[in-house]
């Protein structure tokens, strides 16, 4: 019988480490190419966030790389395209340059236009909680400082919704004249491209209830219906996830160089995989956005979930007390 207890205690012990272990360890980010053409991805830790190993490098097609984020941080990726460095490893990129004179961005952020991905990892401590944190994961695909390439953001190993999201239409192909960088190698936000208050949600149009969808906004959201096109976008666009690791995916339609760039070119020979548009979650009932905060890291909304690890030590404790 005392037996059978150990080993029974000792399954629950396990489990019960094999359920915080996640949160423990982080996150595991893999980036993948699958473009037919070189990216540089971009990485911003935000302000407090322990730095990744890397804040830039060199992808090539088919090539995929991984990277360790520790427990609550908080931040975004991006790829650069028509990047050009010399033996020193300095230059610069056609699209979503960091301005560092380098492959590294070195703590600066994308330059508009630049699809984003924007992360918050959770936190928790073995007792189940970390005050001020929680253990979801908030992440999202912004197109709100406009679009430079495809992008798709898939979850593994987590539990909860844990939805894909992204944008894997070719943007740059639809986009409007007066939206259009260059021969079409990225498309503006309205905001960048007009500078004025309703497009970029600022001044007097600087809330939910002010700041509405434009139809510039609304032409994105058609397209990616689970990116955010503007910046109160919330209620589609962000995502949650527990002890999830993530893979971040440039042209997941293995979308070429020139059907990104060349509007003649017609349609792509690969069609875009089919992403259902995102349950509505429940509004905020004080009317605010409750986007993880990406400038310092963490949520403007806490959400506890704590609930599965407090029942389980409940559990194992109670089993101790009938040994």
């Amino acid at each position: 019988m005392a037996t059978h207890s150990f080993v029974s205690c000792s399954c629950y012990v396990a489990f019960f480490f094999l359920t915080i272990s996640k949160g423990i360890l982080g996150s595991t980010f893999t980036f993948k190419n699958r473009c037919d053409y070189m990216v540089w991805p971009g990485i911003l830790s935000s302000a407090g966030s322990t730095p990744l190993d890397s804040t830039g490098f060199e992808l090539s097609p088919g090539e995929s790389r991984s990277l360790q984020a520790s427990p609550g941080w908080s931040g975004r990726f991006w790829g650069r395209t028509g990047c050009t460095f010399d033996s020193n490893g300095q230059g610069s990129c056609a699209t979503a340059d960091c301005g560092s004179n380098q492959m590294s961005c070195n703590g600066a952020g994308a330059t508009p236009p630049a699809t984003l991905a924007e992360f918050t990892i959770g936190s928790l401590s073995v007792s189940g909680s970390v005050s001020g944190s929680s253990t979801l994961d908030f992440y999202d695909v912004s197109l709100v400082d406009g679009y430079n390439l495809p992008m798709a953001v898939d979850a593994s190993g987590g539990s909860g919704a844990c939805g894909t999201t992204g944008c894997v239409t070719d943007l740059n192909r639809m986009c409007p004249p007066e939206l259009r960088v260059g021969n079409g190698q990225a498309c503006k936000s309205a905001c960048e491209a007009f500078g004025n208050e309703e497009y970029c949600c600022s001044g007097s149009f600087g809330s939910p209830d002010t700041c509405r969808p434009s139809v510039y906004s609304e032409m994105f959201k058609s397209a990616c219906p689970r990116s955010y096109s503007y910046a109160y976008d919330d209620a589609t666009s962000t995502f949650t996830c527990t002890g999830a690791d993530y893979t971040i995916t440039f042209c997941p339609t293995s979308t070429s160089r020139k059907s990104s760039t060349d509007p003649s070119t017609g349609t792509t020979t690969n069609s875009p995989p089919m992403i259902p548009r995102a349950p509505v979650l429940e509004d905020d009932p004080n009317g605010s956005s409750w986007l993880p905060s990406f400038t310092i890291g963490g949520s403007t909304r806490q959400i506890p979930d704590n609930a599965l690890v407090l029942t389980l030590i409940s559990f194992i404790v109670l089993h101790f007390f009938q040994l």
